[in-house]
């Protein structure tokens, strides 16, 4: 893989020739050091994009620019051909560079892979190579805390309507993923649709204070149409889900699988804050002039050192865990992809993984993101210094479900060897 000259701002230079020149990377550490490189120029003027709050249109082509959005892809049709355990590393080198771009990397890839899980052979072709050959960012209209879209059968197609209050990445997306129910009954049913088209009406509603840059508010869904060939997973002459590829346990690896997605960039934003919180530290930080082991430098300061390396030694540990329950999830997909035949009990086995680390990197990157505060001092917090903004997209998306229901499950799980019952969540 040739190198990337690395520019001062996402829209400095044009991205587009500069990484093409280089190509898609062919390994896995070729991939994370293409990611490393992203995170480099998101992190020039992440500060002042998130101040500034606007759309992230500049930082998806930077995305699709530089492959990234394309590791899960089959080789054929120019995709990386990667797996999930390297993907998640590369989340969480993107979200250290900036957490809102980790966050919609992180749930394009979801989207782009759910067609793998729950759609036919000939689906995951169509859809694969449509998506690769034009290099199309998903957002998706799935959020389950919503009142799931009604979908109606009108022919040759099934027809959306309905509303969910979040829809990450949606607006910068040329494509988004529906699910509904089908009327009269309780299934469920995924499609790919155009996001640029009437009955898609982004409400531009986000206005949280964290992960500013997701586009992460509420979405109309008013009769949205799809060709009954689009219905994922789906026969569509008899319309009838295809029992064998949609049954549970193994269409139920997709919650697992977005729920590590989380973590990933959790862990990826704490480790951005303790850059950042570093070179603070030592170019701006004053020791104390009265603690009566007067030191010449911060760096010399023995509770700032204490501080930083139990931050550095936790964030190893949150790492080594996350990468643990990436091989988990990988090695299934692998063993029961063909033949969707995972067990009830591996299912459960790798969820549980998934909630350690959930916990793990709740618990940790929280600690780390308030912490820094206190070994870089008071001048830290001025709003142009930026470290503000690490706790505000942790603190975000970690609301996102509660983690005390994880612990509950680890609970369960250790003590009285119950695996989960698959939910929207678990």
């Amino acid at each position: 893989m040739g190198s990337v000259t690395v520019p001062q701002t996402v829209a400095d230079i044009d991205l587009h020739t500069k990484f093409a020149k280089a190509g898609l990377p062919d390994s896995p550490e070729a991939w994370l050091t293409r990611a490393k490189e992203v995170a480099q120029i998101l992190a020039r003027d992440a500060t002042q994009r998130d101040i500034e709050g606007k759309s992230p249109v500049n930082e998806v082509q930077l995305l699709k620019a530089s492959g990234l959005t394309k590791i899960l892809g089959l080789r054929q049709y120019g995709g990386g051909g990667q797996d999930w355990s390297t993907a998640y590393k590369v989340i969480r080198e993107v979200a250290r560079g900036d957490g809102s771009i980790g966050m919609i990397l992180g749930y394009h890839l979801f989207w782009f892979y759910t067609v793998n899980v729950v759609g036919t052979d000939e689906q995951k072709h169509r859809v694969q190579k449509l998506l690769l050959e034009n290099n199309w960012f998903l957002g998706g209209a799935v959020n389950p805390r919503s009142a799931d879209l009604k979908v109606t059968d009108d022919g040759d197609h099934i027809v959306f309507n309905g509303f969910k209050y979040f829809n990450t990445g949606g607006v910068v997306s040329d494509a988004t993923v529906l699910e509904g129910v089908l009327d009269g009954t309780e299934l469920h049913v995924f499609a790919l649709v155009p996001t640029q088209q009437p009955g898609i009406q982004f409400s531009h509603d986000w206005d949280n204070i964290g992960l500013r840059l997701t586009e992460s508010g509420s979405v109309k869904i008013d009769n949205v149409r799809a060709p009954w060939t689009d219905a994922w997973g789906w026969d569509s002459q008899t319309k009838q889900p295809i029992e064998a590829i949609l049954k549970v346990p193994f269409a139920s690896l997709l919650l697992p699988t977005i729920q590590l997605v989380f973590p990933n960039f959790y862990i990826g934003i704490a480790l951005g804050a303790l850059d950042a919180a570093k070179q603070w530290t030592t170019t701006k930080t004053r020791p104390w002039p009265y603690g009566g082991d007067n030191k010449d430098k911060a760096t010399d300061e023995h509770y700032i050192l204490a501080r930083y390396g139990s931050f550095h030694a936790h964030l190893r540990a949150a790492e080594a865990l996350a990468d643990r329950a990436g091989e988990q999830l990988r090695d299934a997909y692998a063993e029961h992809g063909e033949k969707r035949d995972i067990s009830a009990r591996r299912r459960g086995e790798v969820a549980e993984w998934v909630a350690s680390i959930k916990v793990v990197a709740t618990d940790t990157g929280l600690r780390v993101v308030n912490g820094i505060f206190e070994v870089t001092g008071s001048s830290s917090t001025a709003r142009k210094v930026g470290l503000d903004r690490f706790w505000r997209e942790l603190r975000v998306h970690t609301l996102h479900d509660p983690v005390a229901y994880k612990e509950r499950e680890l609970g369960r799980f250790f003590l009285l060897d119950e695996v989960p019952e698959p939910t929207w969540y678990t």
